[in-house]
């Protein structure tokens, strides 16, 4: 990529810019910013001491080459069969304990054949994948270091309100370390990316790179992991998402533990019922399909039935029931209470083993 022209402005134009400002901004002298010092917070010493933990990942492999839609069925296809091209790519990710932890989003490693961790200072580190999980888009690496690196804890996400400024660190556009703030601007966003949706929202910009870096509290604890942004141009828009610290660490502590997620699956395919369903006295999910060979179809869930429950527990909508059952053993039974034909019943199942797949 070639380097980045940026235009300087001459101090001619910096002060006819400044002549230029609007009235109202005319008194912003020196008292002007005393006065302010106490209605905006002040990130240097923040960021001085998170910032040795935020690290830039690099990543390289190679992957099959996919033939454009239009080649599909004519004679120019078979010019793409086997043939690989080589990948790059960067992201971001903070350490987690001195020993050399990371945590990063599992789709900036992707299926890198090599990743290397540059940590503040310029030392570069290569990394081993621990394991990572795509529903949640979480990985683990772990580097070795001489000395122990400085490494960041998480906070409480749930504790977070909205409007409480945040800290986004990352790495973005490959520029290396760099901070931006801003705010909580919304909790529990749903943006159609899995099951597992429950991004906090926040206006502190957040641009291609620095997915996988961390988002802090006023108090440097992740609370967040940048994920994904909202925005037509590609660059930040002021709409971006992180992964909450609370749906983050346990998954971060079972692939720690055994360098895999593994959950639950009934093999059914779910839809919630509307409240103009007569069969929807309350909120419940309906089953629309189920595999034969499925431990649902091996158990005698049918489609049409009506889920209520899950373990006693009142099921409201499709993708709570797809939680719920995700957090159970594969191998552990599961009580569900439906309505079949107008009766209630309990139908117990055990639940099997999730298949590999962001769905």
């Amino acid at each position: 990529m070639p380097p980045l022209s940026i235009p300087f402005l001459s101090r001619r134009q910096a002060v006819l810019g400044a002549l230029m400002l609007p009235p109202a901004l005319a008194g912003c002298g020196s008292g002007s910013a005393v006065a302010q010092r106490g209605l905006f917070p002040d990130f240097a010493d923040l960021a001085e001491r998170v910032l040795p933990a935020v690290v830039n990942i690099a990543v390289s492999g190679e992957q099959n080459v996919t033939p454009p839609p239009e080649f599909r069925g004519t004679p120019f296809e078979r010019y793409f069969r086997g043939r690989r091209e080589r990948v790059q790519g960067a992201g971001s990710g903070f350490v987690i304990d001195p020993s050399g932890l990371v945590v990063t989003n599992n789709h900036v490693i992707g299926q890198a054949q090599r990743v290397m961790v540059s940590v503040q200072g310029g030392q570069e580190l290569p990394a081993r994948v621990i394991g990572g999980d795509e529903l949640t888009d979480l990985a683990l690496l772990r580097v070795e270091s001489r000395t122990p690196l400085v490494a960041v804890s998480f906070g409480s996400s749930a504790a977070m309100r909205i409007g409480q400024w945040v800290l986004a660190a990352g790495n973005p556009f490959g520029l290396g370390g760099s901070v931006t703030s801003g705010i909580v601007s919304a909790r529990g966003r749903d943006i159609g990316a899995g099951p597992f949706d429950d991004f906090i929202q926040t206006d502190a910009a957040i641009n291609p790179g620095n997915s996988g870096g961390p988002l802090f509290n006023m108090a440097g604890e992740v609370i967040g992991i940048n994920t994904a942004i909202y925005s037509p141009s590609g660059a930040s828009a002021g709409i971006g998402f992180a992964t909450p610290s609370d749906l983050a660490r346990p998954v971060i502590e079972t692939l720690r533990r055994d360098g895999r997620v593994e959950r639950g699956w009934l093999g059914v395919s779910v839809q919630d019922l509307v409240a103009e369903d007569p069969r929807a006295s309350r909120r419940a999910v309906l089953i629309a399909g189920v595999e034969r060979t499925g431990p649902a179809g091996r158990g005698g869930l049918r489609p049409g039935d009506v889920v209520l429950a899950i373990n006693g527990e009142r099921t409201e909508t499709s993708r709570g029931l797809i939680r719920s059952v995700a957090a159970v053993a594969p191998g552990q039974n599961v009580r569900l209470t439906v309505l079949r034909d107008g009766r209630t019943q309990e139908v117990t199942l055990q639940v099997g083993r999730r298949p590999p797949g962001p769905g």
